[in-house]
Parts: structure tokens; C-alpha cells; sequence
């Protein structure tokens, strides 16, 4: 592949024609925004403006309503000689495509990364490494359309899976448009939050609501594109929060029978969470790995969080995730290492001599024990930073 288009410069299609230009494919940047793709350009995602000739395949990064009609119109014009389309649904943009243009040399696609952030700004030539892009042939899809679209998942590092549109419409409203909605109603839920209560906020809340930071126009597209099918993830979510909220109303009840049914309803609903998150992939697609989280408390300055990876980085143990809780009254931060459980006492251990404050190492399902911190070596320099209140 020597050539490309895309069509829509917010975070995903620009994101592609980084990833594309860092492996030598020459990108032209179309968008009715044209400052976004000037943005996108100064970037280093391509240049702006439709190419002389066909290039090798277009990327379609609009929404999913819009897919057809601009599918349309540039197989009228003649931008590139295989098509492809990057919106999070796939069975209405697949009915408008056989509809409204020439299936041959289309084929639907989703990569399967973003961020809350949106725009060209936000976009990352890595945002697509290791992740799942999914591409949805139809009968009349050719093969070199095919080629070319798996070409451009293998150039953005992503790993091509090949599915139906309806099968990866109904998965996607399971795991990515309904969480998305469920996180926005929790955090609809703060709107009015007293202040009292905004102090008490920490990474839990943050983890639940972080998503809910996303384009609310975007999203609504999104969701009415796949609305059925989110519809049905959400009906069966409703029902297990009426039960949730019946079992509670028995606990704060003062009837034994109600208490005690209310007991076992809401160990059932926590282990079965627990169970379903256990479901969610690991790094690189495998079985979750069993970590262990240790936390070190660090000073909320400049070059502190820096200086602790250095450190970790020298001890050569794997880090498989890393978050940051900081303290609301005080100019400290609690950092999260997860890393594989065997490694985590004596990782622990080591950063205690390098005279970092650490609690002792817990299991990362273990989220409510408490951690006691680990008293440096003898002559070790340790980091003096405040413990405010919830962090231990």
C-alpha cells in the first residue's frame, strides 16, 4: 500500500493516517471541517486535499448515519479503488452501502480503541496497537477490497477479526455502547453532588464515570445507530438493578426474612460481577493475569512519578497496569502497580530500600483491605508525603 484517504479527522481518523504516514504511506485528509484536517496535517497525518488519482483504499471516519451517503459520493468522484469505514456500528452503514453504492469494493470496519477525548488533537499513531479491528465482508465484498483492509489493520498494528454486522452489533452494545450509557447515567447522577460529597470522591469513582467524558453528539449518533440492540443489554440490566434495589430495601428494613433474602440477592449480584469481570480479556487478548497491587505514596511534584517507573524499570519486574489516585487535601498521590503476584512482595520490599513509602502488597480483587506501609531500610532516605484519610 503506497496511498491512502481519510475522510473525517477526529480522534480515530486521524489516529489511522498517523499510523499509516509513520509506515510510509502517503495520507490526503479530507474533512468538511477543514480546519480539523489542517490540525491533522500539522500533526504529520498527511496532507489536505483529494489526491490526483485513485488511491490505494479510503477510510470513511464519519458516523455511522453518514456512511452510505459519503461512501456514495466518493465512489463518485473516484477517491480510491477499495473503501472502508471505521464507525462503531456496522449493520446500518452495511444496508446503506449495498443500497446507495457499490459493495465490491467496500468493506465495513471498527477498530476497536478510542479515548474519552475526541478530536484531532487527542489522536495517536499507537492509539490502535495490539487492539481488535474488526472488518465485516459481505458476499458481494471482492477480494482485493479484503486485502486492502486487512493491509490497513496489519499497518496500524491492530489484530483483524472477521465478523457479521448483526453479531458485531449485538457484542459491541454489550461491551462498549451500554457501559458507555451506564457510565453517563452515573455520572448524571453527580450533576447536583454536594460538595461534601465531591471531597469523598476518589479512583473508584473516576474508573466508573472516566468514560462518560465522551462526545455527547458522537455518542448520540452512536446509539441510535444501535439503539435495539443497546436497548436489550440495558432492559436486562434494568432488571438486575430492580433486584438490587429490592434486596436493599430489605436490608434497611427491619423484617428478618426480608434482611436475610436481601443478604443472599446481594452476594448473588457481587459474585456474579465478579464472575462477569473475570470474562474481560487480558493483555494481548489472553485470561486475565492474577496481580497483585502495590501502592506507593508519592509527593505531587514534578518529575516524582518518573523517578518511581526509573526505579521500577531497574528492578525488571512487569508492570502490567499503572493509575494514580491523588489525595484531595494534600499535595501527594497514591500510585497503583499492578504486576504479576509472585513479584509483588519482593518488588515491594525493594522499593522500601530505595526508600520509596509502600503499603504491603494485596490482591487486586482484595480492593477493600487495608495496607499497611512498609517502614524503609535502615539509612534508606525515605519519601516524606502526607497519608490523608481513606488512602490506607
Amino acid at each position: 500500500m503506497r496511498t491512502a484517504a481519510v475522510v473525517g479527522t477526529g480522534l480515530i481518523g486521524t489516529s489511522v493516517a498517523l499510523a499509516l504516514t509513520a509506515r510510509q504511506v502517503h495520507v490526503h485528509l479530507l474533512d468538511a471541517d477543514e480546519s480539523a484536517a489542517r490540525t491533522a496535517a500539522a500533526l504529520g497525518a498527511g496532507t489536505v486535499g483529494p489526491p490526483a488519482a485513485p488511491v490505494d483504499i479510503a477510510v470513511l471516519a464519519v458516523p455511522p448515519g453518514c456512511v452510505g451517503e459519503v461512501l456514495a459520493a466518493q465512489q463518485a468522484r473516484g477517491l480510491a479503488r477499495s473503501y472502508t469505514d471505521v464507525a462503531s456500528v456496522k449493520g446500518g452503514p452495511e444496508r446503506d452501502a449495498l443500497r446507495l453504492a457499490d459493495p465490491s469494493c467496500y468493506i465495513g470496519g471498527h477498530p476497536m480503541a478510542g479515548r474519552e477525548l475526541s478530536g484531532p488533537l487527542a489522536a495517536s499513531a499507537s492509539l490502535f496497537e495490539g487492539r481488535s479491528w474488526v472488518l465485516t465482508p459481505t458476499q458481494g465484498t471482492g477480494t482485493d477490497t479484503l486485502n486492502r483492509a486487512l493491509e490497513v489493520v496489519a499497518l496500524c498494528a491492530a489484530v483483524p477479526v472477521v465478523m457479521e454486522s448483526g453479531a458485531h452489533d449485538r457484542a459491541v452494545a454489550l461491551v462498549s455502547h451500554t457501559p458507555h450509557l451506564v457510565a453517563s447515567l452515573m455520572a448524571a447522577r453527580l450533576e447536583e453532588m454536594p460538595d461534601d460529597a465531591s471531597r469523598l470522591a476518589g479512583q473508584g469513582l473516576r474508573d466508573v464515570t472516566r468514560i462518560a467524558g465522551g462526545d455527547p453528539g458522537l455518542w448520540g449518533d452512536i446509539l441510535d445507530a444501535n439503539a435495539g440492540a443497546v436497548a436489550e443489554v440495558l432492559e436486562a440490566l434494568a432488571a438486575d438493578l430492580g433486584a438490587a434495589v429490592a434486596a436493599l430495601r430489605g436490608l434497611a428494613g427491619d423484617d428478618a426474612d426480608a434482611r436475610a433474602q436481601g443478604t443472599v440477592r446481594v452476594a448473588d449480584l457481587l459474585g456474579r460481577g465478579r464472575r462477569g469481570r473475570g470474562r474481560v480479556p487480558g493483555k494481548h487478548g489472553g485470561n486475565p493475569a492474577h496481580c497483585a497491587a502495590v501502592h506507593v505514596l508519592i509527593g505531587d511534584q514534578p518529575g516524582e512519578l518518573a523517578r518511581l517507573l526509573a526505579t521500577v524499570a531497574d528492578l525488571e519486574v512487569n508492570v502490567e497496569e499503572v493509575s494514580i489516585d491523588h489525595s484531595p487535601a494534600e499535595r501527594s498521590g497514591l500510585v497503583e502497580l499492578a504486576v504479576e503476584a509472585s513479584a509483588a512482595v519482593r518488588m515491594a520490599r525493594r522499593l522500601t530500600e530505595f526508600g520509596w513509602a509502600v503499603q504491603r502488597p494485596r490482591s487486586r480483587a482484595d480492593s477493600t483491605a487495608p495496607g499497611a506501609v512498609l517502614p524503609p531500610a535502615a539509612g534508606a532516605d525515605r519519601l516524606r508525603v502526607p497519608l490523608a484519610a481513606g488512602t490506607g
